[in-house]
């Protein structure tokens, strides 16, 4: 018998009052118990809308979406127990300590959250020196920290990482995905991330579903994604424009520029072209097609 998914997706379809196009059509896939699941996509792909229906703040305007069998409409209570979600949106309450949001948050769902796994969430998440400071005191990064905090506190077995280091220091970055990748490895939580890091993505999920114009178009283990892509990547630094007559498909982040070749000869090729063009180039490395290269060719 084939063991409940922690999530599913069927045929999802949600269309905005208003909307010229809808926001998704047809999304149909599963997330095991256990996985570390990537949802990757450009702005405006629908992740925000999948997860907006997956967490009940939104209806679909077709299909059903379940959290471990418990239809996220009709036993809405359930799946919502089971469900730990930190949003984009840094929402908090301006009234209490950061210890009394995380003993109220538990008290919502109806668990009596002991100061045992409070400090320990603290702990992890580099708070224990704030748990006593009122949340309008706290940085934006220290805020980000506390509703990462909130998701966990009632122990829920899925949860839902929505762009969770958006705009956080790097320490932040650490601590958190070397807590969330415990829980996943050691507890068996399941976790479904957003991120527009696509390195964080690589380096976390086993598996990722990309989206474009509200559908999916890849569902694929991220070793698989990788391997399917034989190219390499010629990557070096310039201050030069590369110009569009030179005929490279370049991805240009500042003076570091990546373009793909697929074997020596077009590598030989790639530089002809940029020494007859005079193009300067610094710190010239080989490597393979990461995860950013496999995400631009397939939402192109």
């Amino acid at each position: 018998m084939t063991a409940t998914p922690a999530v599913r997706f069927e045929r999802v379809a949600k269309t905005y009052r208003g909307a010229q196009t809808p926001a998704l059509q047809d999304v149909s896939f599963d997330i095991e118990a256990g996985e570390f699941f990537g949802l990757l996509g450009p702005n405006g792909a629908g992740k925000t809308s999948l997860i907006s229906i997956l967490a009940g703040l939104s209806r679909a305007s077709g299909g059903r979406v379940s959290v471990m069998g418990h239809d996220v409409v009709s036993d809405f209570a359930a799946a919502r127990r089971l469900l730990g979600v930190v949003p984009q949106e840094l929402v908090f309450d301006p009234f209490f300590s950061v210890r009394e949001t995380l003993r109220f948050q538990a008290g919502y769902f109806g668990v009596p959250a002991g100061d045992d796994w409070i400090d320990e969430l603290l702990g992890h998440l580099g708070l224990s020196a704030k748990s006593e400071a009122n949340m309008r005191q706290l940085s934006g990064g220290m805020k980000r920290r506390v509703l990462v905090a909130q998701a966990l506190v009632h122990r829920p077995p899925v949860i839902v990482l929505d762009e969770p280091t958006a705009g956080v220091d790097v320490e932040l970055r650490q601590q958190l995905w070397a807590f969330i990748a415990r829980l996943n490895r050691e507890q068996g939580t399941t976790v479904l991330l957003t991120t527009h890091y696509l390195e964080e993505a690589e380096a976390l999920c086993g598996r990722i579903g990309m989206l474009k114009a509200g559908r999916l178009v890849a569902l694929d283990r991220t070793s698989n994604l990788l391997a399917g892509r034989s190219h390499q990547v010629l990557r070096f630094k310039t201050d030069a424009v590369l110009r569009p007559e030179l005929g490279l498909d370049a991805r240009v982040t500042g003076r570091i520029a990546q373009v793909k070749a697929h074997d020596a000869a077009e590598v030989e090729e790639i530089l002809a072209r940029l020494r007859a063009a005079q193009v300067p180039v610094e710190d010239l490395e080989i490597g393979r097609a990461d995860l950013e290269d496999v995400f631009l060719e397939i939402t192109r």
